[in-house]
């Protein structure tokens, strides 16, 4: 079902330096910025967050377009196929951008069809555990998992190709130990039966009400795929201590980006208003409310090297697990 909602609009950019020649780039049209989710996830978060500002700074009308179905496809082909002139701006993650291509035949795209114009959030990813399970830390688990005779632990995820999945394959190869996948349709279902003890496992983000749910004890971290300590988790163990994991360094980031044909100037207006926008102190600090951290400003260049590194990261685990679109 497809929600639509009108953010504003205010034909000022002329009072904001360096960003007047924006608004002439984008005269009459109104920027849709796309959200492949229902409302109220991550990415229309971030998206409300982003389209007032981006309608203040650009002096054009800004609307968020809910586009959800077919793990995030829909929405992302949506903005695929939009006039390339720099109004359709889509919020998306490397879930939907970069795995989703790999299990939906359907999902008719790839990852470099987009480029990069911003990252506004980056949440890192935490190893969850059911409350009483044997283990208390990752090399406990590790020790737990070749244990002769040991029963096989689960672990859950939101189906075959999510990142959940990926990085529980990614996990069992690298500590050369066995678990079984446990696929499910949704998150909510995945924390019911962790916190049930139907299943043993998840790899979640560290953000949302992950952190309250540790903090009651009703799940416990066993450790972190960042590469430092979490201001809040201090206590848990990044995951790249463990020996064979010194790379497990993973994070779920939730950005802005353009179909690859829009023009390098339209890119560049955009990314100059966002790298504005990203300044505001209310945005920042409902980011960090939400348990993500805000993410460092990068230039056009940095951003598409990192974008295309993470294609490559995640394409090659795909591959190690012999993942197949359906």
């Amino acid at each position: 079902m497809r929600r639509r909602s009108l953010i504003g609009a205010g034909l000022i950019a002329g009072l904001v330096p360096g960003l007047s020649a924006m608004a002439q780039g984008l005269a009459g049209k109104t920027l849709n910025l796309i959200v492949p989710y229902p409302a109220g996830g991550g990415s229309d978060i971030n998206a409300r967050l982003a389209a007032p500002e981006l309608s203040r700074l650009l002096g054009q009308p800004a609307i968020v377009d809910n586009v959800p179905g077919a793990s995030g496809s829909l929405g992302v082909m949506r903005a695929a196929n939009a006039p390339a002139d720099g109004s359709a701006l889509l919020l998306g993650s490397p879930m939907e951008l970069m795995l989703t291509p790999l299990t939906l035949n359907s999902a008719r795209y790839k990852a470099e069809d987009f480029r990069p114009i911003g990252v506004m959030s980056v949440t890192s990813m935490v190893l969850l555990a059911r409350k009483d399970l044997g283990a208390g830390s990752v090399d406990e688990l590790i020790a737990l998992l070749r244990r002769p005779g040991a029963k096989e632990l689960s672990y859950g995820s939101i189906g075959p190709g999510s990142l959940y999945h990926l990085l529980g394959e990614r996990f069992t190869q690298q500590t050369g130990t066995k678990m079984l996948h446990v696929p499910y349709k949704g998150m909510a279902p995945v924390v019911n039966d962790l916190l049930g003890g139907q299943i043993d496992l998840v790899f979640m983000p560290l953000a949302g009400n992950v952190p309250d749910l540790l903090e009651a004890g009703k799940v416990k971290a066993l450790g972190i795929a960042a590469s430092a300590p979490h201001e809040r988790f201090a206590a848990v163990p990044l995951m790249r201590s463990s020996k064979g994991l010194e790379d497990f360094v993973y994070s779920l980031w939730s950005g802005v980006q353009v179909s690859q044909r829009v023009p390098e100037e339209a890119q560049q207006r955009l990314h100059t208003a966002f790298n504005q926008m990203m300044q505001k102190p209310e945005i920042r600090r409902s980011i960090e409310l939400g348990g993500s951290k805000v993410a460092p400003e990068q230039s056009l260049a940095e951003l598409r090297r990192g974008y295309l590194a993470d294609v490559e990261r995640y394409r090659a685990i795909a591959r190690s697990v012999n993942l197949r679109p359906e």
